[in-house]
């Protein structure tokens, strides 16, 4: 499913950017002025798939996520002029995933268990909120590649960090707060009424995200040294 979004928006934007690079003919400039706004507004939609990277503590099995599953997300866009070929920009949104993590049985040697213990399922909802800057080639006819990249946080309304209960109890927990640095690619569509925009973005938690539980021998955080955060963002802006 990744696979095919991907390669659908990359489709998308190189036959917009062939179809007016190497035509003959002039093509007109759709809304012109946008760009020129020192202030502009948009929404934005999407897909994501989260990911976690696990440091060990000992040499085990790791811990799986499954890969073929997928959030959604929609937010705002804030944009400031800089100048012709940067924009600073505040993307506040709302993201809807869900992670599964599976367990080697190594993990639990020489304890009772059942197969429900070795899945995770780990829903989160955040309230993402990222700085970025905006850095864009000369506009080409109605199509304008760029570069973005900054930083972020999130507020994790799922994390059940405050929850006594812990795995013992089925309850896997996570710290509400999470800081990313975030780099990605897009292009920029100029369409005859607003500028639509296909973009893909990778992000990167800084800070451990995991809550122990109260055990420190637990099977299902005690080898974890370190939990952060990654995934990747399909979006389609308007503005």
């Amino acid at each position: 499913m990744r696979k095919i979004i991907v390669l659908l928006t990359v489709l998308l934007a190189f036959q917009s950017a062939t179809a007016q690079l190497f035509t003959k003919e002039k093509v007109a400039n759709n809304i012109d002025n946008l760009d020129q706004r020192f202030l502009s507004w948009g929404y934005f939609l999407g897909f994501n798939q989260y990911d976690f990277k696990f440091n060990y503590n000992e040499d085990l099995n790791d811990i799986l996520v499954d890969d073929d599953i997928f959030g959604f997300h929609l937010g705002l866009i804030g944009d400031m002029r800089i100048n012709d070929h940067l924009n600073l920009r505040l993307e506040p949104g709302v993201f809807f995933t869900t992670r599964n993590l599976r367990y080697n049985e190594s993990y639990f040697a020489g304890t009772e268990f059942n197969d429900s213990d070795l899945l995770r399922e780990v829903k989160s909802t955040y309230i993402h909120i990222p700085l970025l800057l905006k850095i864009s080639t000369k506009r080409i006819n109605n199509f304008k590649p760029f570069i973005i990249g900054g930083v972020s946080t999130a507020l994790n309304l799922s994390s059940n960090e405050d929850n006594p209960d812990d795995n013992s109890a089925g309850q896997f927990r996570m710290k509400k707060n999470t800081y990313f640095y975030e780099l990605g690619f897009g292009i920029d569509l100029y369409l005859l009424y607003f500028k639509f925009t296909p973009s893909i973005r990778a992000i990167f938690a800084i800070n451990d995200e995991l809550v122990r539980d109260a055990d420190p021998n637990s099977p299902w955080t005690g080898n974890i040294a370190n939990m952060q955060t990654r995934g990747v963002f399909i979006n389609f802006t308007f503005q």
